[in-house]
């Protein structure tokens, strides 16, 4: 399939998450958007029950308002500092998806299956961003917890699975510590 797979494996060993923080322009248009969201459908889904969405957040002054009035009711003592860091994640970052979990009735296929599902998809979302020359972020963090905010952005039973910021890195990139495969690897039996 691949000419190259050395190629493959040096792109994959390659892609590290941004600080959304971090994150500047360029980002992807909406056409790159779309097929990035597009690509990271391709995941395994038992079934084809499709248990994900996702929600592209383009006003962000209505998103910092969701958060701003979600944080202060649950935290009505709130000093304003606490406050401005609980809505930056509303400002971080040229792009904002959300990734919901919408769990599908099914006699046969498990809410299990169906939120490792929504996991893949995620993690594509963050290799298809990489594919196209972007940095990416999978975050979640209070307002992914936050009943209200929750309410505002799904339907039923859905939840958000994460915030998923992408642009390019103002910064070069960290390396983080990966686990030795010596320690996670075992056989059975």
């Amino acid at each position: 399939m691949f000419n190259d797979l050395s190629s493959v494996t040096r792109y994959l060993e390659t892609r590290r998450s941004g600080k959304p923080r971090d994150m500047v322009e360029p980002a992807p248009d909406q056409a790159t958007l779309n097929r990035i969201l597009q690509t990271a459908t391709r995941t395994p889904d038992h079934g084809k029950l499709f248990p994900w969405r996702f929600v592209e957040i383009t006003d962000r002054s209505a998103f910092a308002d969701l958060l701003t009035h979600a944080f202060t009711a649950a935290n009505p003592d709130a000093r304003p500092a606490q406050i401005d860091a609980a809505v930056s994640p509303s400002r971080m970052a040229p792009t904002l998806v959300l990734l919901v979990y919408a769990p599908q009735p099914s006699a046969k296929i498990p809410l299990w299956e169906q939120q490792l599902s929504v996991g893949a998809v995620g993690m594509n979302v963050l290799h298809a961003a990489h594919a196209h020359g972007f940095v990416g972020s999978w975050i979640t963090g209070w307002a992914t917890y936050d009943d209200s905010v929750r309410k505002a952005i799904c339907t039923g039973d859905e939840q958000i699975a994460g915030l998923f910021f992408m642009g390019s890195p103002a910064l070069p990139l960290e390396e983080r510590p990966r686990p030795d495969p010596t320690h996670i690897i075992r056989q059975w039996p």
